[in-house]
């Protein structure tokens, strides 16, 4: 019945932007069934207390309901949308950002044959499992700090180090293991990652970033694929038209000038791709967003 606890701590403690009082703790609070939508994942668990989500990682589509998990070891760019959720049932989450050097930690610290080991090959950056009742009572234990901030200082640190080795350990764990190994193929594709993210109006060739993770061509590309899903070149267009949505919803009025800004050369090829992306040229989301006021929500993967 741990659940039934962790969703009414869940719906008491939800704030807008889903950010709470202990640090790297994220919680999500959603009362209707929503349109797909993009959004990057940052590094995090993801639990699910009550409701259910579909999410789009290039090619691949991933669900998850009550009682499962998601972990995405990689900052990526997802369409995702709440399948299940009402005012009377909302969907219901739990969120734990993941640092590398904690996972390093604890790597240092477990015994020879605690953690199985690695392979050489990059795992997908997103799995989903159902969750143990092991996590489950440590992420209620956690969430219940809310209620007592005397104890969060000191018990929340090492509650939230319980959690990370229930994954580290379970059936999921090599993804979250190869976050915190220097020298793993993931830490690699992360390192391109970032660079892409960073530089995603420039034009790139594939060997360069390739060099800047320390890998071959081949490699680069065959592990950036088993990672994200997508090829670098799709990648970079993702995160050029999810900038490029943000900035139509403040610039409405300068589609030519926001394409040129997120790296397009050619107006026709923006708008094309874009309205590929999000089912409407620039122009007419432009408007729609303005109308609707839109913001981007924050997401919970």
């Amino acid at each position: 019945m741990e659940l039934d606890e962790l969703r009414a701590l869940l719906g008491r403690h939800a704030r807008p932007d889903m950010t709470t009082a202990i640090d790297g703790v994220l919680i999500s609070k959603v009362d209707q069934r929503s349109q797909p939508s993009p959004s990057m994942t940052g590094s995090v668990m993801a639990l699910i207390a009550q409701g259910a989500k579909r999410i789009a990682l290039g090619e691949r589509v991933y669900e998850y309901r009550a009682g499962q998990y998601l972990v995405a070891s990689v900052d990526l760019p997802v369409t995702g949308h709440f399948t299940k959720a009402s005012p009377e049932q909302p969907a219901l989450g739990f969120g734990l950002v993941l640092h590398p050097a904690t996972v390093a930690e604890l790597l240092l610290q477990a015994a020879p044959g605690d953690v199985p080991s690695t392979g050489a090959a990059a795992p997908s950056a997103m799995v989903v499992s159902d969750a143990p009742d092991e996590l489950v009572d440590a992420v209620v234990r956690l969430v219940r700090l809310l209620d007592r901030p005397r104890d969060a200082a000191v018990l929340a640190p090492l509650i939230k180090r319980e959690i990370l080795w229930r994954l580290i350990s379970g059936e999921q764990g090599a993804v979250v293991r190869q976050l915190g190994l220097a020298d793993s193929s993931l830490t690699h594709i992360a390192r391109a990652v970032r660079w892409i993210r960073e530089h995603y109006a420039q034009a790139f060739r594939v060997e360069e970033v390739a060099q800047l993770a320390g890998m071959s061509v081949s490699a680069f590309y065959r592990n950036f694929q088993a990672v994200t899903a997508m090829s670098p070149i799709q990648f970079q267009k993702q995160i050029r038209l999810q900038e490029a949505r943000l900035l139509l919803a403040t610039h409405p009025n300068d589609v030519t000038g926001v394409g040129i800004r997120v790296g397009y050369d050619s107006a026709s090829q923006f708008s094309r791709e874009y309205r590929r992306q999000f089912g409407a040229p620039p122009s007419q989301d432009a408007a729609r967003l303005r109308d609707s006021a839109f913001t981007m929500a924050p997401s919970l993967v």
